[in-house]
């Protein structure tokens, strides 16, 4: 239980450390616009300038996370290899 939580942790820290590399990181757009008349629209109130903004959103964080979990691997691998070395 404790290397899991000791792999938690590391994968946090390396997520953090990628998140604090990047200039400046959007969040997600919560406030979801209406669908019901799109004619008087802005492009910022647009149902799919919304949907498609919050994919791009969703992906570079999707990025961020495979990033890490292969950092935390590639960690593991190489403190595996000096274990097993004699």
């Amino acid at each position: 239980m404790a290397d899991f939580l000791n792999k938690r942790q590391r994968l946090h820290e390396l997520l953090i450390a990628l998140i604090h590399q990047q200039g400046d990181l959007e969040l997600m757009d919560a406030d979801a616009p209406t669908i019901d008349s799109t004619s008087g629209l802005s492009d910022e109130r647009d149902p799919a300038r919304w949907l498609d903004r919050n994919q791009r959103v969703l992906s570079k964080y999707q990025s961020l996370i495979l990033s890490a979990i292969t950092l935390e691997a590639l960690l593991d691998a190489e403190h595996d290899e000096k274990i097993s070395k004699p």
